[in-house]
């Protein structure tokens, strides 16, 4: 008899396996389809977020993720954005997502996708609640009240079998079979715009830039490219290198000058060997839904854009954070179908306005200010208009806070909305993330919490902490409590009481025991 599990996942890529690490470490029996038997070896998804970082760190394994960037340790991770050209006297180097780095447990990281796959496979390879299909591909996703079946076969090979779970997740791409089979709509904005991706080498490059201070990527705005970024990355600091640039949209392999269109956005010759030339679409796609019945759809499946910004890989282990706790507390008998129907209702406006708010109004942004402002017609003007363009790089990074104030799972304030648009505090805000803060004891709160619900009671009574227990207790929702005295991080949160989400969101806070601890703990699961 085929053995029935809670959840199958469908794509192994660095989604699907966060989130069968997720779901192993909670317990809960998974299968996952991946049809690549290795990590594709194209360095994209680079940038990760102090927030993708937390994750690894509750996953085990941030310290592994860190060891194996290929950048020197102390290397800077921001970049440099150049008027038309590397070879530009105008140019500047804006602070990026390090700026926030206080406001984290974790700071921010740069290595290639394949590597965190790598390390996140490993991970996976130490859990026996998951089994693996690398090197299957999912035909047939089917549903109805009893549970799913996914039928799979073996790629270059006769095998076949289909899978029996609970739920399913299409962790499957921007082409998802999950999303496509289950009848889930996307909407978004495409450019109609061709792009390339290509792989080279070149130490000549790498001495030529130089000019600059050292940094990891070099973007050049190009007055005739409509706001589209002509983007240098590094892989590592001297050879290798990748390169994205928009093209004509008949552009293939053989009909195209790749290495005139480099020299073109670095402003200079240099010497290289290309090892990959990829294309992509410019578009920015956001699925209408992320939930049918007993399917569920994350990371590019759900959501998907142009690598600006580094919002892509990062927003999908977001999704997992999100779903794993809420899969797993439905699956172990403390959540139920509305817990589960949040994770629309939290994950899909963050999207939504990160394509819409800042990738989208970015390239507007560009293309606006290279139309109006040129050196060539009036250089004053330019310059003042050049430098208001390098002070608003700060202010965007500072103001991309995905929240869920508008969740129906946390005490929001009145009126309140979910929105990748907020601020950066050490104040205590349900919806928002928990920011860091070291205990009496000297360990940062981030080493306490418990793997489920926690509850931070900073000179809280023993009577309060009590009725949490026992209600938590049955309700049969596990809590840990922490209690403190630390009267600075108290002052800081501006919070006495915290009750804290497995995924180290605030769902509620207050300076006193509330009347009924039960309503909150109930509303946090989605029983209330």
């Amino acid at each position: 008899m085929n053995k029935r599990y809670q959840v199958v996942i469908v794509g192994g890529g660095p989604v699907g396996v966060a989130l069968a690490v997720e779901l192993g470490l909670r317990g809960i029996s998974c299968a996952l389809i991946e049809r690549r038997t290795e990590p594709q070896r194209i360095p994209k998804g680079q940038n990760l977020t102090q927030r993708s970082m937390e994750h690894f760190y509750a996953w085990g394994v941030a310290d592994q993720v860190r060891a194996a960037r290929i950048l020197p340790p102390d290397y800077p991770m921001s970049g440099i954005v150049a008027y038309r050209d590397l070879n530009n006297e105008y140019w500047y180097a804006p602070p990026l997502r390090e700026i926030v780095n206080s406001y984290y447990f974790e700071e921010n990281e740069r290595l290639p996708q394949y590597l965190v796959e790598d390390v996140l496979r490993k991970r996976l390879a130490q859990l026996g609640e998951v089994t693996t299909r690398f090197g299957w591909a999912a035909e047939k996703i089917e549903q109805d009240a009893g549970g799913v079946r996914v039928s799979a076969v073996e790629q270059g090979g006769t095998a076949h079998e289909v899978i029996e779970a609970e739920y399913v997740v299409g962790c499957d791409g921007g082409h998802s079979i999950v999303r496509r089979q289950i009848g889930i709509e996307r909407s978004g904005a495409d450019f109609d715009q061709l792009m390339v991706l290509a792989l080279f080498r070149s130490r000549e490059l790498h001495e030529k830039l130089k000019r600059f201070p050292p940094r990891s990527t070099y973007r050049v705005l190009h007055p005739d490219l409509q706001g589209y970024w002509q983007f240098f990355g590094r892989v590592d600091v001297g050879e290798s290198w990748f390169f994205h640039s928009p093209v004509p949209a008949d552009t293939t392999q053989d009909n195209y000058d790749f290495l005139a269109l480099l020299h073109k956005a670095a402003g200079f010759p240099f010497a290289c060997d290309f090892d990959y030339v990829g294309f992509w679409d410019l578009r920015i796609a956001v699925a209408d839904r992320y939930q049918v019945g007993r399917a569920f759809i994350a990371g590019d499946a759900a959501h998907s854009h142009p690598p600006y910004g580094g919002y892509g890989l990062n927003n999908g282990l977001d999704d997992v954070a999100n779903l794993g706790w809420k899969l797993a507390a439905k699956l172990r008998g403390w959540g139920n179908d509305a817990l589960l129907q949040s994770y629309t209702a939290e994950r899909q406006p963050i999207f939504m306005e990160t394509g819409r708010d800042f990738i989208e109004a970015g390239i507007q942004r560009d293309r606006i200010f290279l139309d109006r402002y040129s050196p060539d017609r009036n250089r004053t003007e330019f310059e003042s208009a050049w430098t208001e363009h390098a002070g608003a790089a700060a202010p965007r990074v500072l103001t991309y806070e995905p929240h869920y104030e508008g969740s129906p799972i946390v005490f929001g304030p009145p009126g309140g909305a979910s929105s990748a648009r907020g601020s950066h505090t050490f104040k205590a805000r349900a919806g928002h993330h928990l920011p860091p803060q070291l205990l009496s004891s000297g360990r940062n709160v981030f080493e306490e919490l418990g793997r489920d619900f926690t509850l931070l009671a900073f000179d809280g009574e023993d009577q309060t902490v009590a009725g949490f227990d026992k209600v938590a207790r049955g309700l049969g929702v596990p809590l840990k409590t922490v209690c403190d005295s630390y009267r600075d991080g108290r002052a800081a949160y501006g919070a006495k009481l915290m009750l804290i989400r497995p995924d180290r969101y605030i769902a509620w806070t207050a300076d006193a025991a509330p009347a009924n601890p039960a309503g909150v703990i109930a509303k946090a699961v989605g029983r209330a």
